[in-house]
């Protein structure tokens, strides 16, 4: 049942995604023009025009795309593995007990990861390995900032409890290799990366198990989230403010 469930809740959510960026990047490949004169959007308008109706769709997005970590938190609560007041929010680390420790933390993982993954990110495109990333499409409209904050959490607390909390436990549940359930959740997060190019899989990888590593040995999520909303806010927010000026980006 276990293993059933692991499946059940990737297929409806970062499992899926991996199919289909494994696509776009085939899609990229097989397409006119090198990869690194090809576009991987993210936070793009979808109606320009409707600026309200737009906010709406965006708040939606985010909105549902968190259902995924919630339904996790759910599901370890109604199987074994912890115990204690917290339930499940205690065995992931999001108990609000440690907010020092996750928000020091969070800050020297993002440190960390940001200033060597920004370097391979631009060694990656210069060399026809990746795709140039357009982190934020929204326009001048106002609330561009606030969604691409919001965008940025939800990224980070969808992959941090469901690809690292979630998926970790489950695998130690089932009897995997504390190695294994790294390399499992290092080679998911970089295959949900792959709409952007060879180098973001290897980017994202090497994150992941940096990040299944803490986990392993603080046992909490909570400064994964905040080191992953972070990283994205400079990439989401940056971009809308700098791109202009940086023709490298």
């Amino acid at each position: 049942m276990l293993r059933n469930e692991v499946w059940l809740l990737l297929g409806v959510s970062l499992g899926h995604s991996a199919v289909l960026s494994v696509l776009s990047l085939i899609e990229k490949l097989t397409a006119p023009g090198p990869l690194d004169q090809q576009a991987a959007e993210l936070n793009t308008a979808v109606t320009p025009d409707r600026p309200w109706l737009d906010l709406a769709i965006q708040l939606t997005r985010i909105f549902f795309a968190l259902v995924p970590a919630l339904f996790a938190v759910h599901l370890l609560n109604r199987g074994p593995g912890w115990d204690g007041r917290f339930g499940a929010r205690g065995l992931l680390g999001i108990d609000g007990t440690r907010k020092g420790f996750d928000a020091g933390a969070g800050a020297l993982l993002a440190a960390l990861i940001g200033i060597p993954g920004l370097a391979l990110y631009v060694g990656a495109r210069e060399l026809g390995l990746n795709a140039t990333v357009v982190a934020e499409g929204l326009g001048g409209v106002w609330w561009a900032v606030p969604v691409l904050l919001l965008a940025a959490v939800q990224n980070a607390v969808l992959e941090e409890v469901v690809v690292v909390g979630y998926l970790i436990t489950r695998l130690r549940q089932l009897s995997w290799q504390a190695p294994a359930a790294i390399v499992a959740s290092a080679l998911l997060r970089g295959s949900y990366h792959l709409y952007q190019g060879f180098g973001a899989f290897v980017g994202n990888a090497v994150m992941g198990v940096v990040f299944a590593l803490f986990f392993l040995r603080y046992k909490r999520t909570g400064p994964l989230i905040v080191a992953h909303t972070l990283l994205d806010v400079v990439a989401f927010v940056g971009y809308a403010l700098l791109a202009k000026h940086l023709d490298w980006i």
